[in-house]
């Protein structure tokens, strides 16, 4: 389970690494690849809650680290005015 960043490209322009405690979000997400925000969102919550319930169920408890990095995805996503036709963009992911 090793923890992974991936980097990506708001629609403003602005690049930021992303960080998951598991490899799980090379499985939703393509370097390269842009997504739709409402889609974004999806895989990014699918990725990071099972990347979470991975950390429990090898080490008993949940991890926040993904819980919190959910948090400002969301919060991020919500300051975009025009989210339901902008991209984001995955640009990295890395181990």
């Amino acid at each position: 389970m090793p923890e992974t960043y991936w980097t990506v490209r708001w629609p403003d322009g602005a690049e930021e690494k992303l960080y998951s405690p598991s490899s799980v979000v090379a499985e939703l997400f393509t370097p390269g690849q842009s997504y739709p925000v409402p889609d974004f969102l999806h895989r990014a919550r699918v990725a990071l809650e099972r990347a979470s319930n991975r950390v429990e169920r090898k080490y008993g408890f949940a991890c926040s680290s993904a819980m919190d990095q959910l948090n400002r995805i969301e919060a991020k996503i919500a300051t975009l005015t025009d989210h339901d036709s902008a991209e984001i963009a995955c640009l990295h992911i890395t181990q």
